[in-house]
């Protein structure tokens, strides 16, 4: 009798392991790996391909003519590394262009200094070389708007308070990622919530950004400076008040005034000069180019094809919109180059995947993951939206693996809450914790181009990275100079490591669906 139970309780063991077995996990593919290591660290080309992006291409503003050279060049430049199938894909209707052409800001009395600055995208030029006097405006409520109508015409209006400068920044050094954080985020075995909090209700008396944009046109301003930063030397400059809500377009940007941002040090000394009650006068050209008509943007596809499952998909991106304000190398420059590199490598050694490999530098993504959101929902649908549907491709897509926040080098991966793909991501690991890439974590991250994925059902990870000092995202301040060599190397091997396990896996990464 005790026989028969125990051989009873194996057989029911066996059972429920077999109901709950995870799909089979290929062994790490060391001889491709290896030849993906040699090729990446002794021949790499990384930098090169940054160091173009940045230095040559400059800063890419979606749907700007600067973004649409540039995308041309990612094409060619794919297709230089072996990518087939190479498109520019438009996913919608994004507003008219816009384009910086030249810029010039100077203080000329009481003190001549030049003024570091930028304008705001989406807005519109001066009439040639304008000269005026500077005017402080604490405009907030509609109770404000009697206290300066007829008071402002011809004037460059301070519209915003001194900034607070963390004097601390430079001289604070960015720690890189340390073993005790990695250990912890590696233990959380549920993923932190994030506290939305309750939403607080407007006060009806406050004026919105564009009813002041509106107020001051009315009064005859000439132009509007801000600065919304705190670091030292950095001006974060984005987009008009207003621009996502009219997409961008043409009439909107008429609308608006020049409005730009300036760095901390010379706003606050133009406005403790004005609090002081001297005047200030100020001289500004600002040459803006914008376009006619509505036009679609776009993001650049290519593809190493595959053999057996070429009709399944592994995709490997970064967005390849930027700011304006300067060539962003951490953001995103950095992950375009990584992305391109690892294809590269897989080229170079002659990697055949079994899947197709789809490589997407998308658009949009600063002004709200558009590229990446609208590719998903046309190529594989969303299940949850009964008007988009599920897409032929839904059923034949692996994983999207992301690089995006900032440049420093892969630490781990994040799983998006999908404990599935853990044994699949630790088997990949193995090959590379020499090179520091040794943690998972079940956290989830937003912000960037896997969320279109993740929500739709998709597997799409982001890595997690080291934070790296030097470096200033969405600021003038975004130059190859912050990006360190090592940690893109290490990057783009990563990546093409996990693009080739993904592809020549015999089981897709498994969905979190799945494990419901």
């Amino acid at each position: 009798m005790r026989t028969v139970m125990k051989a009873f309780s194996i057989i029911c063991a066996g059972t429920v392991l077999l109901a709950f077995a995870p799909q089979q996990v290929p062994s790490p593919d060391l001889e491709t790996i290896s030849k993906i290591r040699e090729e990446g660290f002794q021949r790499s080309r990384v930098m090169d391909i940054a160091g173009y992006m940045t230095d040559v291409l400059g800063a890419r503003l979606t749907l700007s003519e600067d973004m649409k050279e540039a995308q041309y060049w990612a094409m060619e430049k794919m297709s230089e590394v072996g990518l087939s199938n190479i498109s520019l894909q438009p996913f919608m209707d994004y507003g008219v262009t816009w384009d910086n052409e030249y810029f010039s800001l100077h203080m000329l009395e009481p003190d001549y200094q030049p003024l570091v600055g930028f304008p705001l995208a989406h807005t519109p030029g001066t009439p040639g070389k304008i000269t005026a006097p500077v005017v402080i405006s604490e405009l907030t409520t509609r109770r404000d708007l009697d206290r300066y109508r007829g008071r402002l015409a011809g004037a460059i209006v301070l519209t915003t308070p001194p900034a607070v400068i963390d004097l601390d920044r430079l001289a604070r050094a960015t720690p890189r990622r340390t073993d005790e954080e990695l250990r912890q985020m590696e233990e959380e075995v549920v993923p932190p919530r994030r506290g939305r909090g309750s939403p607080t209700p407007r006060n009806p008396d406050l004026l919105s950004a564009g009813e002041k944009i509106a107020f001051y046109r009315s009064e005859g301003v000439l132009a509007l400076l801000e600065c919304r930063s705190g670091w030292p030397g950095a001006v974060r400059a984005f987009s008009r008040p207003g621009s996502g809500q009219d997409r961008w377009s043409r009439e909107g940007n008429l609308d608006s005034l020049p409005i730009i941002a300036v760095t901390p040090e010379h706003y606050n000394r133009m406005y403790r000069i004005r609090a002081r009650g001297i005047p200030v006068t100020v001289e500004m050209e600002v040459r803006n180019r914008m376009g006619e008509q509505v036009e679609q943007a776009c993001n650049v596809i290519g593809e190493i094809p595959g053999t057996d499952l070429r009709d399944e998909v592994v995709m490997i991106g970064a967005h390849f919109d930027t700011w304006h304000a300067s060539p962003n190398a951490s953001d995103n420059t950095s992950g375009c180059a990584v992305v391109l590199e690892a294809a590269r490598i897989l080229n170079a050694i002659g990697a055949r995947p079994r899947r197709t490999i789809r490589v997407a530098l998308w658009a949009g993504e600063e002004q709200g993951l558009h590229g990446s959101r609208e590719y998903v929902y046309r190529h594989f649908g969303n299940p949850d939206d009964p008007e988009i549907g599920i897409k032929p491709g839904y059923d034949k897509f692996s994983v999207y693996f992301n690089q995006d926040y900032g440049a420093g080098a892969f630490r781990g991966i994040q799983l998006q809450g999908n404990e599935y793909a853990r044994q699949f991501f630790r088997a990949w690991m193995e090959p590379l914790r020499d090179l520091g890439f040794t943690a998972i974590s079940i956290r989830s991250v937003g912000s960037t181009d896997h969320i279109p994925f993740d929500a739709v059902g998709l597997p799409g990870f982001q890595f997690i990275q080291d934070r790296i000092p030097g470096t200033g995202g969405h600021t003038n301040l975004d130059f190859l100079d912050t990006l360190q060599e090592e940690d893109l190397r290490k990057n783009a091997v990563i990546m093409a490591v996990f693009a080739w396990q993904s592809a020549i896996s015999d089981d897709r990464i498994p969905r979190k669906k799945d494990q419901e």
